[in-house]
């Protein structure tokens, strides 16, 4: 049951986030998402503080974690950023879901994990699902300069998301703990992409409006916080390739949070998608359960 709820909590909330960056677009997607992962790792220093954990980790260890919260927190979300200026949001979770297929190949070429046939089939069904569901931005998509240039940086985006997904499971695997590297990685990914800005010239720059800092305050507290928490807690525990199936159902989430509060209209093969993409949830997170006669004879 607690994976169940950490499976939730990262598909509903990173399923809202996708608005919540919307309104982020303002200022450049460098500042941006330092700002978000600056704020996060504040607040998780100041709760390992308030709570007594461990805040001390060998030279070793913080190079490891700062590999992590590069390809996590910098590379993989300016490149989300800018993919969204040069294409639609929707396209672009539909061209994200290939993260799932990265994260069986690499969890089974860097940590030893066998490739599941359930998993993959899994995968590629919700992918077909999602490609349904957003099936106007797939059909409207055409490849001029700008789209080109969207569809590289989203899935360049993937991979640095799945090879942090490899990183952060080594990670755990090497007993470091969730919230104090999320707080250090974080902290590293903030301090890499802001000197990107720097280096790129880009002005620096704050909106002061509510929009802005309410989805800033959002994505760095509930996006970032509470969700890589429970995300990559959950990975730790069933592993990159299972985990990574987030990446297919939290499109839906949104589209569904458009169809609710912004009168969107699904169409019958939209409703297919859904299915498809449900179905895919249910073959990759099933696990057969062996007999009780069966663990008896083991035993």
């Amino acid at each position: 049951m607690e994976n169940v709820l950490l499976y939730l909590i990262t598909v509903l909330i990173w399923g809202s986030t996708w608005f919540a960056i919307t309104y982020q677009l303002n200022v450049s997607p460098e500042l941006s998402v330092a700002y978000r992962f600056f704020i996060a790792s504040a607040l998780l220093f100041a709760y390992s503080k308030f709570r007594g954990l461990n805040l001390r980790f060998s030279i070793k260890e913080q190079l490891f974690i700062a590999f992590e919260g590069l390809l996590l927190f910098s590379a993989n979300y300016i490149l989300v950023y800018y993919s969204e200026l040069h294409i639609a949001s929707g396209l672009v979770s539909v061209l994200f879901t290939v993260v799932t297929i990265m994260n069986v190949i690499f969890s089974a070429i860097f940590l030893g994990i066998p490739i599941s046939s359930r998993v993959v089939l899994g995968s590629v069904i919700g992918i077909l699902g999602v490609v349904l569901i957003f099936r106007p931005e797939v059909e409207g998509f055409q490849l001029a300069d700008g789209a080109l240039l969207g569809l590289i940086f989203v899935l360049v985006s993937a991979l640095s998301a799945s090879l942090g997904n490899v990183v952060a499971a080594r990670n755990q695997r090497n007993s470091l703990p969730v919230i104090q590297t999320n707080a250090y990685g974080m902290l590293y990914g903030a301090i890499a992409t802001f000197a990107i800005a720097l280096v790129r010239g880009v002005p620096l720059a704050f909106d002061f409006s509510a929009p802005y800092i309410i989805s800033l305050l959002y994505l760095a507290l509930f996006g970032s916080v509470i969700a890589f928490g429970a995300y990559l807690t959950l990975l730790g525990r069933i592993g990159p390739d299972r985990s990574g199936y987030v990446a297919v159902l939290f499109p839906v989430v949104a589209l569904l949070l458009s169809s609710l509060f912004e009168s969107l209209h699904m169409d019958p093969l939209q409703f297919l998608g859904v299915a498809l993409v449900l179905l895919g949830n249910g073959i990759v997170l099933y696990r057969r359960q062996r007999s009780l006669t069966a663990v008896a004879a083991a035993k």
